[in-house]
């Protein structure tokens, strides 16, 4: 297989950089490619980094090492075949795949096949490399019109106009011991989508033994379906800056180490509600497994206004079941319930102790914010998630 590979690419100290409340900005100094690629037909072994400027297909009779930061620039593809595991440097935060705005990741396998991001440890870890980042031309509520903002992550641009946008597609696809520490405090998600649009496809994506998020939503609108997150060390699933799309099969397993099974801000706060809209994706089919009501632990956490619709729960092991914080300014969760914004229909709850904690200086009842309380139903994760997850 024949690549292009530029070399050298610097990556200045960011002026904006879009940051969650718990994760600092990273500053990426330099990225280096490098590769054994003989230039023969031959099977090897080949390193990948830096920034490629035309389309990359890998080869499923070569081996693939990530070995820094590897940007997909705009206007170019990235194209994985179904089976193939890339290994990454275990090194931490340095070390990860972007496709930035106007590129695109082709990553289809199958349930038999899938595509594994995983750490070069004999031994592997969470934190061990960085993660995969994705970033479109949807809108965000952090700018308004045109306006971008910059990943915390390399300081690559996103957001936009336009709904539709489309990052290609990511189907079977497990990334595993990410969220690499940049300064001891900071890290990577598993996959994080910045401002991602609805043309892009992704279904059947895990994330496994993360160090901080397993996914992460910094606004924009694409719908994934089924999603698993197994031993995420920080929030399982986590929403900001206006997300709006749809998650449909969702499981949510805790290991020992963990946060929230969601977490779910209706904007940056770290920033401004520029563009005066919240947070309001569709959740429908939702299993969160804690590890008991004794663990002092919440299932979902909403907050600064986030709205958001949620169908079919399932939640088992948690001291509490939904915890809305919010206030009657720029942070109005409560409202939500009120106006029939956020609202959670069918849910079932096992081992909870406190179904609903209402920190929003809003007053409203429990009945105004679920209904169809035992009749929520877990996802058939043991059929979908068969075969190409690790649980």
């Amino acid at each position: 297989m024949k690549t292009k590979l530029i070399f050298s690419l610097a990556l200045v100290s960011m002026l904006f950089a879009c940051s969650t409340d718990d994760t600092a900005d990273i500053i990426i100094n330099d990225n280096t490619v490098t590769t054994n690629d003989d230039g023969t037909d031959d099977p090897q072994t080949i390193f990948l980094s830096g920034t490629f400027t035309e389309n990359l297909t890998l080869d499923a009779n070569n081996t693939y090492k990530i070995n820094g930061s590897l940007i997909m620039a705009a206007g170019t593809t990235l194209e994985i075949p179904a089976g193939m595991t890339l290994e990454a440097l275990a090194s931490g935060a340095d070390v990860y795949v972007a496709i930035s705005q106007g590129a695109k990741i082709i990553a289809s396998g199958t349930a038999d096949n899938p595509i594994v991001f995983t750490s070069d440890a004999s031994s592997p870890s969470a934190g061990d490399w960085g993660g995969l980042i994705i970033l479109g031309s949807a809108p965000i509520n952090s700018v308004t019109g045109n306006s971008t903002s910059t990943s915390e992550i390399a300081s690559l641009p996103y957001g936009g106009t336009n709904a539709s946008d489309d990052s290609g597609i990511l189907r079977y696809v497990r990334v595993e011991y990410s969220g690499g520490s940049a300064d001891g405090q900071s890290e990577n998600n598993g996959i994080s989508f910045y401002g991602v649009g609805n043309g892009t496809v992704v279904e059947f994506i895990q994330a496994f033994e993360g160090k901080d998020d397993g996914v992460e939503f910094f606004g924009g609108t694409v719908n994934v379906d089924y999603l698993s997150v197994v031993n995420a060390q920080d929030d399982s699933i986590d929403w900001t800056e206006g997300y709006t799309g749809t998650i449909t099969n969702a499981y949510v397993k805790h290991g020992q180490s963990h946060d929230k099974g969601i977490e779910a801000d209706g904007f940056n706060t770290d920033f401004s509600n520029a563009g005066g809209y919240f947070s309001k994706p569709t959740v429908n089919n939702l299993t969160i497994i804690g590890l008991g009501a004794s663990t002092a632990n919440e299932a979902i956490r909403l907050r600064a206004g986030t709205q958001g619709i949620f169908n079919n729960v399932h939640l088992t092991g948690f001291e509490e079941g939904f915890d809305l914080d919010g206030d009657l300014g720029d942070n109005p969760t409560g409202a939500g319930v009120l106006s029939s914004d956020l609202q959670v229909t069918d849910v079932t709850f096992v081992d909870v102790t406190l179904k609903l904690k209402n920190d929003t200086e809003v007053s409203f009842t429990e009945a105004d914010f679920l209904t169809g309380d035992g009749n929520g139903t877990a996802t058939d994760y043991a059929t979908w998630g068969a075969s190409w997850t690790v649980n």
